[in-house]
């Protein structure tokens, strides 16, 4: 059978109103999804709409030149709650807002259903199957910093696309920005293809939490937050990317990751939205001095309670990349400092062909003592910044295995090659320092500590 394509248009909506237009897109995703799957087309032009929900076997075919933004009204983006086409089951659908992390207190998660209020996106889809949104160069999607002072952190707004319980789902070609918080929230989904999308601005770039089969490939990460991002992941390519944030390139957990040939740097061209004033929230002011653009970490290790854990982390290959002007390229701190490093310690994760330059921070590798960590390091050359004096190339505790092969590190100042808080077993192989003083395995006496990021 044919796919159906219907035009916006076709059913009234019209580039360049200051109407909203969000009648009119539900009206033909509905369409098509009534005829059995097929695409909605957005021709050339700019159209203000609030959430719309994307359903089984549909695409949202966004020409070159065809804009959505984002109202800047939070109370425009509850698509799902009365939805008489697909209602929700009763155990997806939640009214409770976001809850802070405190403490020593047990945090629910309900806030992270499919239909609750902190899960609210400008693209929606819940338990559908081969949907898409494709835009062709030139398209794009702007959430306009959508302020809810009742939203996360009492500042984000809704995310850009958010899904949750898909499969096979197609992301591909457009520019997304300034969401009101993550650009793709995806939880849940089976099969995720990302290619060629540019994320500026906003907050984390593609965040998904328990997925599998993920593919994240040509795409370029110019955010605020994390650039990818989540855990309980199995399954994960992450290919030819481009990484340049005020946060973390991957903040990220799961099983059988493979990161290669991309490149992570900073400062980032957009800063850190949580540094700005409550006034500046609320007006979505965009980038200026003096807010924080520093790039922490390229990698970042992340195993919250979220959601279920089912296979034990590990098997992270980070491999064939470029870090450059980066605080640290790798920050795993199973400690308890880390409040988001706390569910599941990571077993083993490995960096191979990395060039990295202008870095700050050691390297932190400190895991569980009921699962050390295993780490490799191959083909590695790094060079600290000139202003960094009393050098500590990697920090460890509770490791099983670190194997250093063919490393080289570069300092100014004098080094410290390993700084170790316990005993395990670490393989040096053609390991050479440039530094006016270097000691090789030092066993420090006080107490570990890490700061988290």
């Amino acid at each position: 059978m044919e796919k159906v394509m219907i035009s916006v248009t076709g059913l009234g909506a019209q580039p360049g109103s200051h109407n909203v237009q969000t009648a009119c897109f539900q009206a033909a995703l509905d369409q098509v999804w009534r005829a059995g799957g097929g695409v909605v087309q957005v021709p050339a032009g700019r159209y203000l709409i609030g959430s719309i929900r994307l359903r089984s076997n549909t695409t949202l075919y966004l020409c070159a030149g065809a804009e959505l933004y984002g109202v800047r009204d939070p109370a425009a983006y509850r698509v799902l709650e009365n939805d008489a086409l697909e209602p929700l089951p009763a155990q997806w659908i939640s009214e409770k807002g976001w809850e802070p992390f405190r403490k020593g207190v047990v945090r629910s998660y309900d806030f992270m259903k499919p239909c609750s209020p902190w899960t609210n996106g400008l693209i929606r889809a819940v338990g559908a199957e081969n949907v898409a949104v494709i835009g062709e160069p030139g398209s794009l999607i702007d959430g306009q910093d959508c302020y809810d002072e009742n939203g996360e952190e009492y500042y984000r707004g809704p995310h850009g696309v958010s899904m949750h319980y898909c499969r096979n789902v197609t992301l591909r070609g457009y520019t997304i920005r300034n969401t009101g918080n993550w650009a793709h929230l995806i939880y849940h989904t089976v099969g995720i293809c990302v290619s060629s999308v540019i994320v500026q601005g906003g907050h984390d770039g593609v965040h998904c939490r328990g997925c599998t089969n993920i593919t994240v490939q040509n795409c370029e990460f110019y955010t605020g937050d994390d650039c990818i991002a989540g855990c309980a992941n199995v399954n994960v390519l992450v290919t030819d990317c481009v990484f340049n944030t005020a946060c973390s390139g991957l903040r990220f957990g799961g099983t059988n990751v493979l990161v290669r040939n991309s490149k992570f740097y900073g400062p980032a061209k957009f800063f850190f939205r949580g540094s700005l004033s409550t006034e500046e929230k609320r007006n979505g002011a965009q980038a200026h001095r003096p807010h924080r653009v520093n790039m922490l970490s390229a990698f970042t290790y992340l195993a919250d309670f979220s959601v279920p854990i089912l296979e034990e982390p590990g098997n992270i290959i980070i491999k064939d990349c470029t870090i450059d002007n980066v605080d640290r390229f790798l920050c795993y701190n199973f400690s308890g400092n880390a409040h988001w490093q706390t569910c599941k310690p990571l077993a083993s994760i490995r960096f191979e062909n990395i060039q990295a330059k202008d870095i700050a921070m050691p390297l932190t590798a400190y895991g569980s003592a009921e699962l050390p960590v295993e780490l490799t390091l191959k083909h590695i050359d790094v060079a600290f910044r000139d202003d960094v004096t009393d050098v500590d190339f990697l920090h460890l505790a509770y490791y099983g295995k670190v194997v250093l092969d063919d490393v080289h590190v570069t300092a100014k100042g004098d080094l410290h090659l390993v700084k170790r808080w316990t005993q395990g077993d670490i393989s040096i192989n053609n390991v050479t320092c440039s530094a006016p003083e270097n000691e090789w395995i030092v066993d420090a006496e006080e107490a570990f500590y890490c700061q988290a990021i």
